[in-house]
């Protein structure tokens, strides 16, 4: 068992906080549906996700009902924080930018990887969100943090599974410079609850609730330090369906710089040195990244387990897209407040890119009724 120290807990308690904080409300026991719940936990069930079984989903016991808690006790942390001021986001909430992209599809493409919108040679205009994972939107950029890259391709033909209603024709995908998550069972967040919500004692059992594998994860993943937004490489983390049919298989995303070039961490960092950092590149020149899927090249590669790496030994990755952000200016009050107002979801997408695995179908339920409810929270607090 690793040594923690006082910085290895914070760091352990930033990545953990929404998720446990949302598990607050879960029984010790499985939970059993009562009266007060029905309403919310049907509606909840009929909208929760299959599991594809050829894929290799399946089910944890109680799962809907989680998720449904999950939402629940997370719009009564966003009620107490913000519910006289605007509703922010329950995580990433501090973003170093919006920017406007083309998502451009490689002219040649195996039969194999040309699915659902990567349809060879295609063109789609898109917006890409830069951020901090941090719940604190004051947390300085060179303190260690998780670092997110949201992307909204936009006219993308179809109906997709969740409906970005103010964007119908977008398919999101979400993306963190970690190739894995800390943590796959509800039954952790649960443990993990039951520590970071109680006393300094509770809080010293964080590691444990988490387990050996899951607090290594969660140290590395928080501990980030990074120069560039755009000189940074990030990982779906989780699985996501390829293809429709019998042919279906599944792969993870990842997104790369196209060149090897690094700036260098300001030797006196400002708090806010990420957004300035990608001002100073956008205002300079085009910037280029790369898309790539791997696909899954073995049913030993679990869509499942978040925590494991797919090593690309074993699954190559391949690139499919570049994405040119061209040279522009971003930062001013009316794209900033649109940038606020963008939701993200990876549900927001075509069926031949269904998202899979247990933090997938948790994410369907509890983003889409967090973004609907801070959308309502600050329509009620607009002047």
């Amino acid at each position: 068992m690793p040594v923690y120290t006082q910085n290895n807990r914070q760091y352990l308690v930033m990545i953990c906080l929404p998720f446990c904080i949302a598990l607050n409300s879960l029984s010790h026991a499985a939970p059993a549906i009562v009266p007060t719940q029905q309403a919310s936990v049907i509606k909840t069930f009929l909208s929760y996700p299959q599991p594809d079984t050829q894929l290799g989903e399946k089910l944890y016991p109680h799962e809907a009902l989680y998720a449904q808690n999950i939402a629940d006790a997370l719009k009564n942390v966003i009620r107490q924080r913000d519910g006289h001021a605007i509703a922010r986001r329950d995580v990433h909430p501090k973003a170093h930018g919006c920017v406007k992209a083309e998502f451009q599809v490689l002219d040649q493409l195996p039969i194999a990887l040309a699915q659902g919108l990567f349809k060879a040679g295609s063109r789609y205009p898109a917006w890409i969100r830069f951020s901090n994972g941090s719940q604190n939107l004051d947390h300085p950029d060179i303190k260690g943090d998780a670092r997110g890259m949201a992307i909204k391709v936009l006219n993308v033909d179809g109906q997709k599974l969740l409906e970005d209603n103010a964007n119908p024709s977008a398919q999101d995908f979400i993306l963190i410079n970690h190739p894995v998550f800390f943590v796959n069972d509800p039954k952790r967040y649960l443990s993990l609850t039951r520590a970071i919500n109680g006393n300094l004692l509770n809080k010293l059992m964080i590691p444990f609730a988490l387990g050996f594998k899951g607090s290594k994860i969660a140290i590395q993943s928080t501990r980030s330090k990074i120069a560039n937004p755009v000189q940074t490489r990030y990982w779906s983390m989780t699985a996501y369906q390829w293809g429709n049919g019998a042919t279906r298989n599944a792969v993870k995303y990842s997104v790369r710089p196209c060149s090897a070039r690094q700036d260098a961490i300001p030797s006196h960092p400002a708090p806010n040195y990420l957004r300035n950092a990608l001002k100073q590149s956008l205002s300079k020149a085009d910037v280029c990244m790369e898309f790539l899927v791997q696909p899954r090249t073995s049913s030993a590669l679990s869509v499942e387990d978040a925590m494991t790496e797919w090593k690309e030994r074993n699954a190559p990755f391949y690139k499919v897209a570049t994405l040119t952000i061209p040279r522009q200016e971003f930062d001013n009050p009316a794209q900033n407040q649109f940038c606020e107002n963008l939701a993200f979801s990876p549900w927001h997408a075509l069926p031949a890119h269904k998202p899979l695995g247990v933090s997938n179908r948790l994410r369907k339920v509890v983003y889409a009724q967090i973004s609907q409810f801070r959308q309502q929270l600050n329509h009620v607090a607009a002047p």
